[in-house]
């Protein structure tokens, strides 16, 4: 299966200033990938070189078997910048409009189906916008001629809660469809609930690649356990993964890493009467990446 990106040591520099180094990634047909990383970190840098709007000091990039610089490769993508600038005195809808016609014709029921879906308002002059209504048109540009490829910046900055939930489920549409979703966000939960992998990067630089599951695998989980009568500490301490213990009387608190086998064995040997586990956090697993790397700098 061909990749949909597929990029090769794609380094960028800004004069002295690194902006991207040492990139090599491959995204598959019909994956959603989420890109997560705080500002500065190298998210924005990367889609734009996907997107050939800059050009990289080193490495290469294909996007859907050619380069991104060819009119036929940029027609097969959809794309919203983070920094989406709408002014003027025209309307959304003329806006839209402008842009179905020079992608080749898109069907006016196509944009009013996803002005529907985002309660967005065609009639209001964009200078007049609010930064949320300027970030649903720039949602309906991205997806109206429903690309191949769609390389989303931030996608849900300004969205209400109701919105961020019809997009969510739009990209999840995009993939049953076999299409492909490149997702850079530093809101951890909205990746978490529909990327299929996550890339991990910081100070420009790939971190992680991992499928979200093998994620919430490596976690830290918070456990407590109850017993039906006070247990001895020896039965849970030197527990694989096991860290952070606490044992009162019949109550045992500890973070796990990794995998809890170990120490639901070790709770077996007694009678459990209630148990709490708190779900891994991505926003832990982010973090924990970002000290890991740091440590080894």
């Amino acid at each position: 299966m061909t990749a949909v990106v597929q990029a090769e040591g794609l380094t960028k520099y800004y004069r002295a200033r690194r902006g991207l180094e040492d990139l090599t990634l491959d995204i598959q047909p019909g994956e959603i990938f989420g890109y997560l990383g705080p500002n500065g970190a190298g998210k924005t840098t990367t889609l734009r070189l996907l997107l050939d709007v800059i050009r990289p000091t080193r490495g290469a990039v294909t996007v859907l078997g050619g380069h991104p610089r060819e009119p036929a490769v940029r027609a097969r993508m959809g794309y919203l910048p983070g920094d989406l600038v709408l002014e003027g005195r025209d309307r959304a809808a003329d806006y839209l409009r402008f842009l179905a016609r020079v992608r080749g014709g898109v069907p006016a029921s196509r944009i009013e189906a996803l002005a529907e879906r985002f309660d967005a308002d065609l009639s209001v002059p964009m200078r007049k916008l609010s930064k949320g209504n300027k970030q649903k048109i720039g949602l309906i540009q991205a997806f109206m001629h429903e690309p191949e490829l769609v390389l989303l910046d931030e996608p849900t900055v300004g969205l209400d809660p109701l919105v961020q939930q019809e997009f969510l489920a739009l990209v999840r549409e995009v993939r049953a469809s076999g299409r492909t979703v490149l997702m850079s966000s530093h809101v951890l939960a909205e990746v978490e609930s529909v990327s299929d992998r996550v890339g991990i990067v910081r100070g420009g630089r790939l971190v992680a690649v991992e499928n979200v599951a093998v994620l919430r695998e490596k976690a830290v989980r918070r456990v407590e356990l109850h017993f039906a009568a006070p247990v001895p500490r020896d039965a849970f301490e030197g527990l694989p993964g096991v860290r952070d213990l606490r044992v009162e009387g019949a109550a045992v608190r500890c973070t796990i890493d990794g995998r809890p086998d170990a120490l639901v064995k070790a709770a077996a040997r007694f009678t459990v009467v209630h148990l709490v586990s708190a779900e891994p956090d991505l926003e832990e697993i982010f973090l924990t990446y970002y000290s890991d790397e740091e440590a080894v700098r």
